[in-house]
């Protein structure tokens, strides 16, 4: 939100330098971005008026003229503007003037005649473009001699705020003038609304066919107005020093009331309409040719303003060619409505482009300003382009309804930590326009229209806050210490993962959790993701259901840029719906790994990672737990190597390579392997057992069991485990062999058993008949003893 100084002084004139208003604003959370001034630093320009205008004798397009400075006698300069005539008064540098850009100003001789000076274009003195060709022509009635600076108001100081999207009611001069106010309890004098006088019957009917979208429309036929009146200088002024161009006056005016009072409005041309005007959404496919000379394709969460034949334009935030004003305009439509934020918010983005009107509907513009807006705006038509208004035609939709609130001083006290005394929190409250009302404990406050955020005690609280200064709250000290509260034992801290992981060679990654939806359909084949309302572009549209897609992206990034070898995770919080169509989040570690095993180097030979490689990562993650891998198949997997983590008997994750399909889809040239866990899993961890090494010597068999490739690895060793008794400590396998002496398919595991007991050695009698039960429980699984 840009404005100038001078304007807001119509409405609250603190006694505040720029430079104290601009800390007092940034205080109270109006943060502000930047003041500058209305014209860069020049001197020595004052009014002139050329008196008389002759060719220069030895130039085309040169002339001689006779200027009135205001010395008393008349000063010749050389100008070569094309719109310099006699009787204009202009900006005039003498010389000694310096001009912005340190450009001084001396006498000189053009073409062998004498100059004493230069007639000024805006350009030359810094201020925005004027579209006209030549001198910056001024009023009739500027007063010869005086500096320009003075008479233009050139030292008018323009503020830049950044405005919070909770502060819409701050995106207007009276707006600001009114935080004014309260923040230095000056006068707060907002533009008196003049009711119009009627010279008109013409009336122009509204409708509301979507009371949910729109809470208020309101019309009014302003007849016989003269649409090539220009626009005053003062407006144009104001307009330019707030960042909008001026146009035409009828355009102007519209923009000049959203920036004096805060209610976007647009004017129709009444002979370009069709019976009533009808807010409504827009069916799929219809089409609008917008100002901003583009032609959207509408959808049907759009809101529209048409007539009886179509949509004359985007509710709330662009206007349509068709029934735009023009200078051939005769009676105009004056319009201004309510719509809720949440029918605009996001419509900018969906559409490529944005305008003043939507960046405050989008917010939240006050529901009981729109009759305020017309009149005001009525004034000023009548005012600047003549013409008889009519009766104003108001259709009512559904409008928010004021919230009351309970403000607690005791409270107030607890949380501020100073004592505000009640006098001048009412005070407070009353120039903030939020209008209290004395109870036992405080105040009942009824938010007012303008402000959509005031709806629990805080926000009273931090409206007080910071009215009455957050750097006059003493900062006292506590006089305790704070320390963190140990971890559980069976919880393992956060930082020791991102530690295991860097040590395993892995860099973390972060990426969004907007996604594209193409991702969740390949990755997880969810086909009804959580979607977006307003995405913030078409690739971000839905959220992630798993981490898979952001990791491969980063693998196209780097392999894009030459690096081969890429190890990579993320922990983040994945989103989906439940049965019941309810949202769930949870958080979970994702790791992604391609390439080589090792980096090239000449003392180990190259081999490219595989399944195992990364599931030895996974059970590293997870090595206080007991976890086996079960096989499965998974949407984003090679359908022969992907498993299912099982920790605790619960599936808690999946790791495996990347399907083929993938690979061609997202150009990879080989497979990558991922996993990902849930981040409970990986956190948990055993209570720690402490038990005694035993002082007797192990004793170790190998086995070597004959089975068909269908029996998997964790299939034999639960059999023998299932067998075991106290005395053996591990089981294992260390080998696995197929081909010559071992049928086709069937595979050779060989397991090694390690025993121990804590009292005695063990002898051959004792681990004998052991042994034999195990490998009787292994021949139940089909696993025959190998000869």
């Amino acid at each position: 939100m840009q404005f100038p100084y001078s304007w807001l002084k119509t409405q609250a004139n603190p006694d505040l330098s720029a430079d104290k208003l601009e800390h007092l604003l940034t205080m109270a959370g109006l943060e502000v971005e930047e003041i500058d001034t209305a014209a860069p630093a020049f001197s020595g320009v004052v009014v002139a008026e050329v008196k008389s205008v002759e060719k220069h004798p030895d130039a085309d397009r040169l002339n001689v003229t006779q200027v009135d400075a205001g010395t008393g006698d008349l000063v010749q300069i050389v100008c070569g503007a094309p719109n310099v005539k006699p009787g204009i008064k202009v900006p005039c540098s003498l010389p000694g003037a310096v001009l912005p850009g340190n450009f001084k100003i001396k006498p000189t001789k053009m073409r062998g005649v004498p100059s004493n000076g230069m007639l000024c274009s805006t350009n030359e003195l810094g201020l925005p473009d004027d579209g006209v060709d030549g001198l910056h022509i001024l009023p009739e009635d500027a007063p010869v001699g005086t500096n320009i600076r003075e008479y233009l108001d050139l030292d008018d100081t323009l503020f830049t705020l950044k405005i919070t999207p909770n502060r819409a009611d701050c995106l207007s001069v009276k707006g600001i003038a009114r935080e004014v106010s309260a923040l230095t309890q000056c006068v707060f004098t907002p533009v008196e609304i003049q009711t119009a006088s009627i010279g008109s019957e013409k009336k122009q009917a509204v409708r509301i066919d979507s009371p949910a979208d729109c809470g208020r429309f309101i019309s009014r036929v302003i007849e016989n107005v003269n649409a090539k009146a220009p626009t005053p200088d003062w407006m144009k002024q104001r307009l330019e020093r707030s960042g909008i161009r001026s146009i035409s006056a009828l355009v102007d005016i519209g923009n000049y009331v959203m920036l004096e009072i805060g209610q976007p409005m647009h004017v129709f041309d009444a002979d370009k309409l069709s019976g009533s005007l009808i807010v409504r959404r827009a069916q799929n496919g219809e089409t609008l040719a917008c100002l901003n000379e583009k032609t959207v394709t509408l959808a049907d969460n759009t809101l529209v303003v048409a007539d009886e034949k179509g949509a004359l334009s985007l509710a709330g935030l662009m206007g349509g060619e068709a029934s735009a004003v023009s200078d051939e305009t005769q009676n105009i439509v004056l319009e201004a409505a309510w719509f809720a934020p949440e029918i605009i918010a996001g419509k900018s983005r969906q559409y490529g482009f944005g305008s003043d009107s939507s960046f405050r509907f989008e917010r939240g513009v006050d529901y009981r300003l729109q009759a305020d807006a017309i009149e005001r705006a009525t004034e000023l038509v009548l005012e600047i382009c003549g013409g008889a208004a009519g009766e104003m035609v108001e259709a009512q939709g559904k409008l928010p309804e004021a919230k009351q609130v309970e403000l607690r001083l005791g409270r107030l006290k607890t949380v501020l930590g100073v004592e505000i005394p009640a006098e001048q929190v009412e005070i407070i409250l009353q120039h903030l326009g939020l209008q209290p009302e004395k109870t036992a404990e405080g105040f009942r406050v009824t938010s007012p229209s303008f402000r959509f955020d005031i709806e629990i005690e805080a926000d009273l609280i931090e409206e007080i806050g910071r009215v009455y200064g957050y750097e006059n709250i003493p900062d006292d000290y506590t006089s305790g210490r704070l320390k963190m509260l140990a971890l559980p034992e069976t919880k393992r801290p956060r930082f020791a993962v991102y530690n295991e992981m860097a040590a395993h060679g892995y860099r973390e990654v972060v990426s969004y959790a907007f996604v594209d939806e193409q991702w969740e359909q390949d990755f997880a084949a969810n086909t009804h993701p959580i979607r977006l309302q307003n995405p913030l572009a078409a690739q971000y549209a839905v959220m992630r259901s798993t981490l898979i897609g952001g990791l491969v992206e980063v693998l196209q990034n780097n392999l894009n840029r030459k690096q081969n070898r890429v190890r990579v995770f993320e922990i983040a919080r994945v989103f989906r719906k439940d049965s019941a169509d309810q949202f769930v989040q949870n958080e979970r570690i994702g790791g992604l790994w391609y390439g080589s095993v090792l980096p090239e180097q000449w003392g180990e030979k190259t081999r490219n990672v595989d399944f195992y490689d990364m599931k030895a990562d996974v059970e590293s993650l997870l090595k206080s737990k007991e976890v086996s891998f079960v096989k499965t198949e998974h949407p984003a997997l090679h359908p022969g190597r992907a498993a299912n983590i099982v920790s605790d008997g619960r599936v808690v994750g999946f790791v495996g390579e990347l399907h083929p399909k993938w690979l061609q889809k997202y150009d990879l040239p080989q497979a990558p392997l991922v996993f990902e866990i849930d981040m409970d899993a990986v956190l948990g961890r055993e209570k720690t057992r402490y038990q005694p090494v035993s002082k007797f010597q192990p004793a170790r068999r190998d086995l070597a069991f004959v089975m068909p490739e269908a029996v998997t690895h964790d299939d034999l060793i639960n059999a023998l485990k299932a067998a075991a008794n106290k005395l053996v400590q591990e089981i294992s396998v260390f080998d696995v062999y197929r081909g010559t002496g071992v049928p086709e398919g069937m595979k050779s595991v060989a397991v090694k058993i390690i025993l121990q007991d804590m009292e005695s050695t063990l002898t051959d009698e004792v681990i004998e008949p052991l042994v034999a039960k195990m490998i009787k429980a292994a021949a139940e699984k089909d696993a025959q003893l190998r000869a």
